[in-house]
């Protein structure tokens, strides 16, 4: 039997029990820190997996699906990222300029040649909701190809993946 106040109550054999309420986080509630993640010898996809879930802010206890409780990641390194197989010919970069017969391909060692960044932030946001809050979490990302960053202010925090 369940009787409805403001938090429900279960009554069972005589006893009154509180049902727990669940916690809903609010954004400026849930504190951000800073994360370094070097990226030398990573697989692409492992790596933007993890950043994806550092980002949305899954690993902390706080976790709220409509609002951005993640934190912020620095990614050093971008050119040393590695693809297994044959991965670096056979896939890339899809994209259409919205004119017909538009549809362009990049193969992936052309873009990690070219623009190694671009490659990490492409498998991120792939990994990220298609909503209105991806462009927050991809306002938190900072890719750079060597291992200096200028984020050194924010004290951010060495991450092993």
């Amino acid at each position: 039997m369940y009787r409805f106040n403001m938090v429900t109550t279960k009554i069972s054999k005589g006893v009154k029990k509180k049902a727990m309420k669940t916690y809903l986080a609010k954004p400026n509630e849930v504190p951000k820190k800073w994360y370094v993640i070097d990226a030398t010898g990573k697989p692409l996809g492992r790596l933007a997996a993890k950043i994806a879930v550092i980002l949305r802010g899954k690993h902390k206890p706080q976790f709220t699906p409509n609002v951005d409780t993640g934190d912020y990641v620095i990614v050093i390194n971008a050119e040393k990222v590695v693809l297994t197989g044959k991965k670096l010919d056979k896939d890339g970069y899809r994209y259409h300029t919205k004119y017909p017969g538009g549809l362009k391909f990049i193969p992936y060692r052309r873009l990690l040649e070219k623009h190694p960044e671009k490659a990490i932030e492409i498998a991120v946001r792939g990994m990220l909701p298609k909503n209105k809050l991806r462009d927050r979490f991809m306002r938190k990302l900072k890719v750079y190809r060597g291992p200096n960053h200028p984020h050194a202010a924010q004290k951010p925090e060495v991450l092993e993946i």
